[in-house]
């Protein structure tokens, strides 16, 4: 259908600074009921998100995040929801490989929201609940690489705003979204345990702000998780990533 392949093309584009996403899809089904913001009356007092003692140095300093990946490597996705396993292959996509690689070994990623979740597509995640580490990380780009492996189900590959812009953001595709390899998006790794975790994450609250009722990028980039937690309670995090030895 033209309207999937078009809101597949606009939806992951990730973020730049604190604009929103351009609003060029059309307007997506309303949300159901249980998806729609608490009113503020049923609020808790958003919790401060500082970033803990003894953190990694390179959260505010990406420079010092450049090792060169393994050709291949798992990382466990510890979640809300359970633990899955992600296996990457440094050919398919080096640069993307050796990104996600740094990230995962800084701790990056750690309480990172899923917050776009849309069924029969995609889920995306990574953009820190911490917001100085957001704004440390929002520009520190990686040129492209080719796209060597199709968009299959249960790949992990970045998001992007444009030609070598890739950041932190990644998806993990929910079907075959083959129509994204002639688009740029270089998958770099695969779920190979725990695809079923991945399809249970929390997907009420549907596209993103500006084009739906989901969490707006830009928001979150510049206050955290206390925005998440105050107007999307039942998205699910990553509470940790670690590589495996």
């Amino acid at each position: 259908m033209r309207w999937l392949s078009v809101l597949s093309l606009v939806g992951l584009v990730a973020c730049s600074g604190g604009a929103e996403e351009p609003a060029v899809a059309p307007e997506p089904a309303p949300a159901p009921a249980e998806a729609k913001a608490p009113k503020a009356a049923d609020k808790a007092p958003a919790k401060e998100w500082k970033l803990p003692e003894g953190h990694h140095p390179a959260l505010l300093d990406p420079t010092l995040a450049t090792k060169e990946a393994p050709k291949e490597y798992k990382v466990t996705v510890t979640t809300t929801k359970g633990d899955f396993t992600v296996l990457v292959h440094r050919d398919w996509a080096p640069k993307g490989a050796d990104r996600f690689y740094n990230l995962v070994d800084i701790g990056f990623y750690d309480d990172a929201a899923f917050f776009r979740a849309i069924d029969g597509f995609m889920v995306q995640f990574g953009i820190s609940g911490y917001p100085a580490v957001a704004e440390a990380w929002k520009e520190a780009e990686i040129d492209d690489d080719a796209v060597k492996t199709s968009n299959k189900r249960g790949y992990v590959t970045f998001a992007t705003r444009g030609e070598n812009t890739r950041t932190t953001q990644l998806f993990i595709n929910y079907k075959d979204n083959t129509n994204l390899d002639r688009m740029g998006f270089a998958a770099f790794g695969e779920v190979v345990e725990g695809m079923d975790v991945v399809d249970k994450l929390y997907k009420g609250y549907g596209e993103g702000a500006p084009r739906g009722r989901g969490p707006s990028q830009g928001k979150l980039q510049k206050m955290g998780n206390a925005y998440l937690e105050a107007d999307f309670p039942k998205l699910d995090y990553i509470k940790g990533m670690k590589l495996a030895e």
